[in-house]
This record gives structure tokens, sequence and C-alpha cells, in this order.
């Protein structure tokens, strides 16, 4: 059991992993469009093969705070049946892609041996 609640202060800002397969990247490039026209994010690479804890194909969508109450519904409603992974970057990785996740769509494996955790 924790001694007190983790400060939300922690959070720096918020990842998305838009995930896709050949039969879905041209949905996942019509997301990838509207968020673009609609938000001031930092939009990640295209990465067409599993890299770092992602088991498949993804690009990342970066977001401050602000936009979590803006974005996040865009993305639950406008997903077109894509996964996408919805983490804080709260400086500790590990927790962040797990524990502290949220998933739309399937829940997919996270390879967490990867993942380092800080402080």
């Amino acid at each position: 059991m924790q001694d007190a609640p983790k400060d939300i202060a922690a959070i720096e800002d918020y990842h998305a992993h838009v995930y896709y397969d050949p039969a879905s990247k041209d949905r996942a490039a019509t997301l990838r469009q509207w968020v673009e026209e609609r938000f001031s994010v930092r939009m990640g690479r295209w990465h067409d093969e599993p890299v770092g804890p992602h088991v498949q194909a993804m690009y990342q969508i970066a977001f401050t705070p602000d936009l979590l109450p803006t974005l996040v519904p865009f993305l639950m409603l406008n997903r077109m049946g894509l996964t996408v992974l919805l983490h804080p970057q709260s400086g500790r990785p590990r927790d962040d892609h797990t524990l502290n996740a949220v998933w739309m769509g399937e829940v997919l494996p996270v390879k967490t041996a990867v993942l380092r955790e800080i402080g």
C-alpha cells in the first residue's frame, strides 16, 4: 500500500501510441492527419516495425496536459478500430507504460525489460 497519493504535477506530458498493421495503415494515416489539423501536438515518426517496448508498428502523439480533456475524447471517438495506448510521462517509464496506462481497443503486450525506472 502506498503512504500518500502520487502528485500529478510529476506528469510532464502524455504520449498516445497509435498502433497499425499493413491493412490498417490508411486508417492510421487518416487519424494522424485529423489530429495534426486540430491539435498542437508533436507527432512521432512512423515506425513500421516494432520499436522500444512496442510489439507492433505505431506512431506516437506527444502532447501537453492541457490537451488531455480534448484530444483523448477525440481519439476515443475517431480511432476507427485502431488500438491506442495512452500514458503519462512522469519519469517512471515502466510504470507509465503499464500501471499508469490507458488502452483504447485491444490491450497489447509491452516489452517492459527495455523500460528503465528513473528515480
